[in-house]
């Protein structure tokens, strides 16, 4: 795995804050049983953040006909809506939840050319909430197959996100399992495939990004 390009700064930060909490506790708590527990834990958060921002390198599952994971999680919603935005159509709702656990980086989840990309402001709802969908900032993706099939993808920020990455640009051609950005902590990835796409995943389902195929459309 390998550290994700836009997080460097963030990284950098972490460590940078985390390290004057390690000098202040060992230098001014002289109580060992509480200075030394507490370096450890900025230590670890450290490590937990470094991990949380890497880009795993996986072998793609994905096609033009397969559609892979956006993102590590858990899949707490599927449903049948209308997408009002972009697709205008009565979709398959497939939600995955990223907890503060799961890599936060993002991947395209089918083959083949980005016909749209938006971003909209919004609110900072927990991610998990229905409405966090409609109301919380995000920005939606969606890729054309060669076989004129449309898959839309939001990358949603929740409570405590403040940042999504996106490199999706429309008439860009791109592979499934390639990267297109990251969301920084916590957040939610909601897939609106064909309605005659045939699910392979389950709510409560586990998936990882890449590996995991969502559908088959």
């Amino acid at each position: 795995m390998k550290l994700d390009r836009d997080t460097y700064g963030t990284v950098m930060l972490v460590y940078v804050l985390c390290a004057a909490g390690i000098f202040l506790l060992l230098r001014y708590v002289p109580v060992w049983w509480v200075s030394v527990p507490l370096s450890l834990g900025l230590l670890w958060v450290c490590g937990w953040q470094t991990y949380f921002h890497m880009v795993p390198d996986r072998t793609p599952a994905g096609s033009d006909t397969l559609v892979s994971a956006v993102s590590d999680g858990k899949v707490v919603r599927i449903e049948k809506v209308f997408e009002p935005t972009y697709l205008k159509r009565e979709v398959l709702l497939v939600s995955v939840y990223m907890d503060f656990w799961d890599l936060h980086a993002n991947f395209y989840p089918v083959t083949g050319t980005v016909s749209y990309t938006e971003y909209f402001p919004g609110m900072h709802l927990l991610a998990f909430k229905p409405k966090a969908s409609e109301e919380n900032e995000h920005c939606s993706t969606a890729i054309r197959t060669v076989s004129g099939k449309e898959v839309l993808f939001k990358q949603l920020a929740g409570g405590f996100a403040r940042r999504i990455v996106c490199h999706a640009t429309p008439g860009q051609e791109v592979r499934a399992g390639e990267q297109l950005g990251i969301i920084k902590f916590g957040s939610r990835i909601d897939l609106y495939l064909p309605v005659e796409a045939r699910l392979l995943v389950k709510e409560g389902d586990l998936v990882k990004a890449i590996q995991t195929v969502i559908a088959e459309i």
